[in-house]
């Protein structure tokens, strides 16, 4: 495994900066339904994760980023399908700044800076693209907004945080988005089992 020539925190920093964050979110404003609170939880520690992961390469093609990442769509798409647009704007702007704050703690400022960008610029295509599809079969709105957002990370998010040191970041994002594609396929279950669960619920 090839590690990409950052400085870096640890795994116990890592696990350390989003556990404090969770904590805070779950005692402090702003108030929030449950599951959106669980929601925002989830979002902070995949990205988190994902900003720590990125920095180990599995081969020239492919960071260990590229496996958790697209668990942020499945949290966007499904608050998206349960409570809106709205709400999934508010989870994907708290989740923002939590996970901008604890990618600072844990990755490199350029990560931090390209991860930052690249999740809220994605994530509120995901929820523009998931809404406008939201009447047609319940795979198609979910697939379409993940594939294009992970497209739009991607692009970003390599740009801003490789570009001029030395790594082919092109070739990393191709293999990045390739799984990212790979994902929104399989995250489709989830999805599923998930929706129907709230659904269910109501």
């Amino acid at each position: 495994m090839t590690q990409v020539s950052y400085k870096h925190a640890g795994p116990q920093a890592l696990l350390s900066a989003v556990a404090a964050m969770v904590a805070a979110l779950r005692v402090g404003p702003p108030r929030l339904p449950r599951a959106l609170l669980s929601a925002v939880a989830a979002m902070v520690a995949a990205v988190a994760l994902s900003n720590y992961l990125v920095q180990f390469q599995i081969n020239r093609w492919l960071t260990w980023g590229a496996f958790s990442y697209p668990v942020t769509f499945l949290v966007t798409d499904l608050v998206n399908r349960k409570f809106g647009p709205r709400p999934a704007r508010i989870v994907v702007g708290i989740g923002f700044l939590a996970a901008a704050i604890v990618s600072l703690l844990i990755a490199p400022w350029r990560i931090a800076a390209a991860s930052a960008s690249a999740y809220l610029i994605s994530q509120l295509l995901d929820i523009q693209i998931f809404n406008r599809l939201r009447q047609l079969s319940w795979w198609l709105p979910s697939l379409v907004s993940s594939t294009l957002g992970s497209l739009a990370d991607t692009i970003l998010f390599f740009a801003i945080a490789f570009a001029g040191t030395g790594l082919d970041w092109i070739a990393l994002g191709a293999g990045d988005f390739s799984v990212k594609l790979a994902c929104a396929l399989l995250i489709l279950v989830p999805f599923r089992v998930l929706m129907s669960r709230r659904d269910a619920a109501t």
